[in-house]
């Protein structure tokens, strides 16, 4: 649904969907550690899309359209590169991914780190134009470091 549409409400209730799929997978064993982690996932991609619905209904009401292409009101432009940020879990906005992959078994963690970046990814790409670049690269760049060296410091 989010690959595909051209107004936010559709991308915003693809990205939920996308979400609420994967709860019953992460909470498939009843331990508390992946209670944690599944809570964690929630309140973490619940904030980002509430932050997103934010920035299009802002951008929405500065241009009078809903379409994604029109996304030209810089504070939104800023809101949305925050809320995908998040949703993607990219360095400055990180901290809740290493906590939910830890409170997950392996394969659901491969599901958490690809498939399910999928559609923030698209979602992404399909307002890249509309995206500072500069601030795209210094996301990319500081996550790829805090990765590498969180990978190095790893004690578990």
């Amino acid at each position: 649904i989010t690959m595909t549409s051209t107004h936010w409400l559709m991308a915003w209730a693809g990205l939920e969907l996308n979400t609420l799929s994967i709860i019953p997978i992460i909470t498939k064993h009843h331990y508390p550690r992946s209670t944690e982690a599944t809570t964690k996932y929630f309140l973490t991609q619940a904030a980002a899309s509430a932050m997103l619905l934010f920035a299009s209904t802002t951008n929405a009401w500065y241009t009078g359209t809903w379409d994604i292409s029109q996304l030209t009101n810089q504070p939104s432009c800023v809101m949305f590169t925050m809320a995908i940020s998040m949703k993607l879990g990219l360095a400055p906005l990180h901290f809740w991914l290493p906590e939910v992959l830890q409170g997950t078994s392996l394969s659901t963690a491969l599901i958490i780190t690809t498939w399910q970046k999928l559609a923030p990814m698209a979602l992404m790409f399909l307002t890249h134009h509309s995206l500072n670049p500069a601030i795209l690269l210094a996301l990319g760049l500081t996550s790829a470091l805090v990765g590498g060296w969180g990978g190095l410091n790893q004690t578990q």
